[in-house]
């Protein structure tokens, strides 16, 4: 543990603590996602700060092991060119990024539905009433796409957890400063540059999050990771600049 960065160990040990209710006690744990999971912005669940705390919320033990090993695996060398301070800034920067990216997508597609649903005869009051109980006039919902009721009521009630959206800053990062580094999938053990593989898994996050067919299982926030991508390049550009050092620690 020598030269394991503290930052790095704090963030994992944080992560770690907040996973043990999802072990050890069911109630606490539906207490912390009740209040702490990302929720939509028009969800009455949803509270500001949600932005920053559903970063250290897992779903599941492949979820925190996963987003922990490549905290570790990509954060180390990071941390240790820039120090704690630059590396704190950065990852919370990229993780709150995901989360108002996520959000705002959410968004977007909640108010097209929800325009789709007016026009359709829909009132504000049987929107709400739809969304929260799936219960509406059956004259109606014929004449509304089941996709379109499908959306809206899985945007309104879905919560996002999870670092992935600070680890795919991380990874852009990780990316620029290294960008011949080798890295390979589990299912691809053939090596390849950082600089390849990275945009690679962006893009087909992207892909899943526009098209809805996810390579990796369901219940994903794409955007989320892209949000996080994206985030983590427009500061690494900026930090680029001839009059940034992004390098000096803080």
């Amino acid at each position: 543990m020598k030269h394991f960065p503290r930052v790095i160990l704090v963030l994992i040990g944080i992560n770690v603590a907040f996973f043990l209710p999802y072990l050890l006690a069911r109630g606490i744990n539906e207490t912390l996602l009740d209040n702490f999971a990302l929720y939509f912005l028009k969800n009455d669940a949803f509270h500001v700060w949600q932005f920053v705390t559903y970063m250290f919320l897992h779903g599941n033990e492949l979820h925190i092991f996963f987003n922990m090993f490549a905290l570790a695996s990509f954060g180390i060398p990071l941390s240790m060119i820039w120090g704690w301070k630059r590396f704190l800034i950065f990852y919370f920067a990229t993780g709150i990024g995901a989360g108002i990216v996520y959000s705002g997508v959410n968004y977007f597609q909640f108010s097209n539905a929800y325009e789709v649903m007016t026009a359709a005869g829909f009132s504000s009051e049987a929107i709400g009433n739809f969304i929260t109980t799936t219960r509406a006039d059956p004259a109606l919902v014929a004449k509304v796409p089941q996709e379109t009721l499908q959306l809206i009521f899985d945007i309104n009630r879905s919560s996002a957890v999870g670092a992935s959206g600070a680890i795919y800053g991380i990874l852009v990062a990780f990316g620029f400063l290294f960008p011949n580094a080798k890295l390979t999938l589990i299912f691809l053990p053939v090596p390849i540059a950082a600089k390849y593989f990275i945009p690679a898994i962006v893009a087909i996050d992207l892909f899943s999050g526009i098209t809805g067919v996810s390579l990796f299982g369901g219940g994903i926030a794409h955007f989320a990771h892209v949000g996080g991508a994206a985030i983590g390049m427009l500061i690494m550009l900026y930090w680029r600049r001839p009059n940034v050092d992004a390098v000096r620690p803080l």
